[in-house]
Order: C-alpha cells, then structure tokens, then sequence
C-alpha cells in the first residue's frame, strides 16, 4: 500500500535539477522540500483512508446483494448467531388482481354462497363475538365468527408478522405466493365455463413462471395456500367436470407446496392444516388461560354431534346417518341437528357450538361432504375428544399438526362396524377406563395451540400456533426438494396405516365404566 502511495509523490514533488544551485537556491530548495515533507503525511493518511474506504463499501454491497450483513464469526460458522438462519422467507409481491381485488368483491359472490365482506373483515378473521348468555366465551379475547374457508387471508396477513421475512429472494429458504385461490374459487364457481375458473391460474402460472424466483428451483421452493379441501382444486379428476379450479393438476400447483384443509391424498403438492376456529388468541396468555378453562369444565355428556344428515352420500358410506340415529337414541349423547339452507344458523351459530363442546367428553366426527370436518378443530378447541369413523378424517391428512400417535387424543370405531355390525358408540366409549380418557383430555388440550391460528395483528411469544407448525413444515419440505429427495402429501385413501382397523374396543377391556 505504502509503495503504491510513494510512486505517486513524483507527481507532485517537483525533480531536483542537475544544474548547479545559484545563490539562494539552496535555501530555496530547502524551503520546497521542507514543504514537501509537510505535505507528504497528510497525502499518505488520506490515500490509505480512501481504499479502506471502498474496500468497506464493497463488503456492504456484497454483503445486502446476498440477504444482509453477515455476523461475527462464532466457532467457526459464520451464521450460527442468526436465529432465522434456515427460515428466511420472501414473499412475492403479487398484482392486486391475485388478492386484494377478489376480497374487495365480497359482495359479488351474494347470488351464489352469500355476502362474504363480514368474513373477510378484521385481517380474515370476520366479526367479534359478542358474549353469550352462558358465559361460553364472554370474557375471553381472541373470538370471531370466522368462516371455515377464510385461511387464504387470515395466512397471508400472519405471514406479514412472520419474524423471518427477507427482501432478497437469494437467501430466502422458501418463497410465498399471496395467491387467494380459494376466494377466487367463490367467486367463479357457479354457472361459468372452465376457462373462467381457470383465468386466474392461468394468469398467476404465467407471472410466477417468468420470474427469476421461480427459475431458481422450478418452483419447488414456493408455496401458497387455497383455504378449501383440495377436491375444489383438481376438478380433472372431480366426478364432476365443472366443479372447481385446477390449480393443482397444472405445472404451477404441481411444482409448489400448496397448503389445503384437506388434502387428496393423490401423492401430490397439497398438505394439509387446519381448519380455522373461532378463537384467534392475541398472547401467549390468552392460550394458557383458554387451556385451564377448558380443563376445568364438567362435562355431563359422554357423547356429542353437530351437524347435518347426508342423504346424498353414497349408502354403502353414509356412516354419519348411523352415528346421529346412535346419538339421538342415546340418553349420554347431546345432539345439535343443522339444516342444509342457507337461512338456518343453528350451526353456525358459535355459542350455540362451543356450549356443547365444552360439556362433552367425546365428540363424535364422522364424514360429511368429504372426509374432514371443521368440527373437529373446533371440538378439539374446547377440550373435547374426537371420534373418528375414517383414517381419511384426520390419521393421513394433519401430519405436521396433530401426534402420530392416533389414539393418545382420540377415538377411531371404523365406519363399517357401525355401518355394517352395529356397533354401539357408547359402549365403545364406555369402555374406556377413566384414567385413560383423562390423559386423552390432557392432550386434546396440550394440542390447542397447534390447531388455532393466532390474530394475525397480534403476535405470540413462545406458543407456536398452526401457522407456526405450518411454516415448519413447509421449510422441511422444501429442505428435502433441495437435497434431491423425493417429497408428496401422503398414500391413497385406500390405504390405511397397519392396525388402526382393529376396534377400538379391543384396545380397552371394560374395566369401571364412565357415567
């Protein structure tokens, strides 16, 4: 550095002549070079500040082009004080038309599925619950009337809140898409062609696939969410021809990890979570104080369904007609019957749902129009057990939320030995001891948070919510796509784990009966 420095000085030093010094010269000279000298430090410190200068600048440079700053280095690892290390998502800053513009019609959806603005109100959360008589949730923060297919929002506005979140798609571990596919599902499904339910696919396919995001990994590292099952959105392979998108048979919804309520189970790109509750906690307190109050309720129903009949459904799978005869018959069993209008509220209705849940210890959960239920997030919410007729239910479709262990939170009576060997519920149920049902209950209830999507305009501290779990999850997924592993959603329905065909009954000889 210093030699680079002296080579310049000629340049500014003026060369000593070989003419001999006239009189007065020498002092001259003396006095130049005397200046000189004075001058010397200054240019030296100034051209040695200046390429620190720029070699600072350059790092920064570098530094933001590749997400940021690095840290200090630790043992060695340059990024093990980075808590988001592994976790960085950048989320694709999509045309309005993909989001904002289909909610800001809610309206237009009123001559097919009603008026949806309320549903959409308060970041996806629909309106605040006023308390109710019976004090099921008076008191409590955190509780809307949440419509079961309003995940696209209620996600979208949890992920702005996301702690990780990164402006440099270089160094995100996975890529977001702000898509509401299942909004633009309502909004089309009812008297259009195919092309018209397609155009927005079809548009969002074109922009993602033109960006230099997607080109990185082919989209594997991208994901979105449809907040419907994921019937609505393979209409390829739908009974019915004219129901729903394809937004999971095209290239897009094949190459991306697309989060659904229930997932085809087709070896495919759609992963199951949650279905929304009514209760949106804003803190870590408002859990823990939710948990303790479902612990302590006294439940005086052994047994409880809410819902409606499915005539509809094929005989040789209609279970749900069998379970609510068993209930009704049944003085242990506490039953809110619905109406398939769109006038009835009874279901609907979230005091009406939560006073029975709360006073229930087993919750019976069978199929309905597809093989999961809202009902059994919004059972398990309130403490209450479920019980399962099919593994298609909640066995193969919540993987990243709910334990591997089926039976340690819950009841499975396959559906043909109520169907087909009568089958008595209650003394299934019955049969189980006491203590057992009390650990059930114990995880039902340690299971709450995996299963409620936190107020998106809020944030939790140490609970993980279903957002949380289903971040997680995507990030596992996508870790694998990148080692070259293979990675879908789950095996056919007509397969079922070893075993869980075995009655329940068998796995509890009577013992002290419940009353």
């Amino acid at each position: 550095m210093q030699h680079r420095v002296a080579s310049s000085i000629p340049q500014v030093i003026c060369p000593r002549t070989k003419s001999a010094p006239t009189k007065g010269g020498g002092a001259r000279l003396k006095g130049m070079e005397k200046a000189a000298a004075n001058v010397l430090p200054p240019l030296r410190f100034l051209s040695v500040l200046a390429v620190i200068s720029w070699s600072f600048f350059l790092y920064f440079y570098c530094s933001m082009l590749t997400g940021g700053v690095q840290l200090p280095s630790h043992g060695g690892d340059v990024d093990s004080a980075d808590p988001c290390r592994g976790r960085y998502i950048y989320v694709h800053d999509l045309p309005p038309r993909f989001n904002a513009d289909i909610i800001r019609d809610c309206r237009v959806t009123e001559d097919h599925w009603g008026d949806m603005c309320d549903s959409v109100s308060n970041a996806g959360l629909g309106l605040p619950l006023a308390g109710d008589p019976d004090s099921v949730i008076t008191g409590e923060a955190g509780w809307y009337g949440t419509h079961q297919f309003a995940l696209d929002a209620i996600f979208h506005n949890r992920m702005k809140q996301y702690e990780c979140l990164t402006n440099h798609s270089a160094v995100a571990a996975a890529v977001f898409v702000p898509f509401y596919a299942g909004f633009d599902f309502v909004r089309y499904h009812w008297g259009y062609d195919n092309a018209t339910l397609d155009a927005a696919t079809v548009d969002l396919t074109a922009w993602l696939m033109a960006r230099p995001e997607w080109r990185r990994m082919g989209g594997r590292d991208h994901f979105l969410v449809a907040g419907r099952t994921g019937w609505d959105f393979r209409r390829s392979n739908n009974a019915n021809p004219s129901w729903g998108t394809d937004l999971l048979a095209m290239p897009a919804g094949q190459n991306m990890t697309v989060l659904v309520l229930e997932s085809t189970l087709l070896h495919g790109s759609d992963y199951p979570v949650p279905y929304p509750t009514y209760f949106h906690p804003r803190s870590d307190a408002d859990v823990l104080r939710w948990q303790d109050r479902v612990r302590r309720q006294e439940r005086k129903w052994l047994m409880a369904f809410v819902g409606a009949p499915r005539p509809d459904v094929p005989m040789n799978i209609r279970v749900r007609d069998h379970v609510i005869a068993q209930c009704k018959a049944s003085r242990a069993c506490g039953v809110l019957e619905c109406a398939r209008s769109l006038g009835s509220t009874q279901c609907v209705t979230p005091g009406n749902i939560m006073r029975l849940f709360q006073k229930t210890t087993f919750c019976l959960q069978p199929p309905g129009d597809s093989c999961t239920r809202r009902s059994v997030f919004d059972s398990m919410v309130a403490g209450c057990i479920p019980v399962f007729f099919h593994t298609a239910s909640a066995y193969k479709q919540y993987r990243w939320h709910l334990p591997s262990d089926h039976l340690s939170y819950s009841v499975y009576i396959p559906d043909a030995d109520v169907r087909e060997r009568n089958v008595s519920i209650e003394a299934v149920l019955r049969a189980i001891p006491q203590a057992t049902v009390r650990r059930m209950q114990e995880e039902v209830i340690r299971l709450i948070p995996a299963v409620i999507y936190a107020d998106p305009r809020s944030k939790l501290e140490t609970v993980k919510d279903a957002f949380d779990v289903a971040v997680e999850g995507v990030l596992d997924t996508v870790a694998k796509h990148r080692k070259g592993e293979y990675v879908d959603s789950g095996g056919a329905i007509s397969e079922d784990p070893p075993d869980l065909f075995a009655s329940t009954a068998s796995r509890f000889p009577p013992r002290r009966s419940m009353r």
